[in-house]
């Protein structure tokens, strides 16, 4: 199992790069798991699918109901409820993470979860995870640590200021991860590349890409239509297919 962590500054395309490695990964093997873990779940829509369940949801019913299960075993009873909120298609399944805890302790369904989770993930090749930039759920261990984790940034302050934070946390958490790439997205122009470039080389980021700034990108979003749908022609979808042929070891 190869794990993929995407992060960043909302608003850099970490959304748009997750759900296109989802395509091009699945492409070649239907054996993959999609997990949208921010908070603002923009996964399903970019990849053009709709979910009604999340894990959100399996948690607050938990909550509410453990009291009343008696002797029924909670551990089981938990996995039964995430076996419907995994959902199916064609290329993929997905799993929305959903929205935050609510008011009270969450420790013991948390530390269910925990395991049920990397017992289910165990049966994929690879799990691409579209995180918020503070990988809240790589730090509390609630998803397997990631192999790969490539940060998404702009030449924006506040986005290579979240991208130093994100690496900072990596290092902090001492996640096992075998490597953490840079992306640079929305590049335009050489002195946008320099930015980025030494940003890279300040932090020790390893640049993996440097991606075009796309109309084609900017008006699928406009209409309210799934990056999924970018052209094959589109020199951004090219670049991010490169991505994942380098993160699956495909392309070696």
């Amino acid at each position: 199992m190869v794990v993929i962590a995407v992060t960043g500054k909302g608003g850099t395309g970490k959304t748009a790069i997750a759900a296109l490695l989802v395509k091009f990964i699945s492409e070649k093997t239907s054996n993959i798991l999609a997990v949208d873990a921010d908070p603002d779940s923009n996964l399903p829509d970019a990849l053009g699918v709709e979910v009604e369940k999340t894990l959100g949801d399996v948690r607050e019913l938990f909550q509410v109901t453990r009291d009343s299960l008696g002797t029924v075993d909670k551990g089981l009873w938990l996995e039964g409820k995430i076996f419907e909120v995994i959902h199916e298609f064609e290329n993929f399944d997905l799993l929305v993470m959903g929205r935050p805890e609510g008011e009270g302790c969450y420790c013991f369904v948390n530390n269910l979860l925990r395991g049920i989770l990397k017992k289910f993930m165990r049966h994929y090749d690879h799990v691409i995870v579209d995180c918020e930039a503070g990988l809240e759920h790589f730090s509390r261990k609630t998803i397997e640590g990631a192999d790969y984790i490539v940060v998404v940034t702009d030449t924006s302050r506040k986005g290579l200021k979240t991208a130093k934070k994100i690496k900072d946390l990596v290092e902090e958490l001492n996640l096992n991860f075998r490597e953490m790439f840079l992306v640079g997205n929305k590049i335009v122009g050489d002195e946008a590349k320099e930015v980025i470039k030494n940003f890279a080389e300040e932090e020790g980021f390893v640049l993996l890409d440097l991606l075009p700034y796309d109309e084609e990108v900017v008006e699928l979003d406009l209409k309210g239509e799934p990056i999924v749908n970018l052209s094959e022609d589109s020199e951004f979808a090219k670049r991010v297919k490169l991505i994942a042929e380098v993160l699956t070891g495909w392309g070696s």
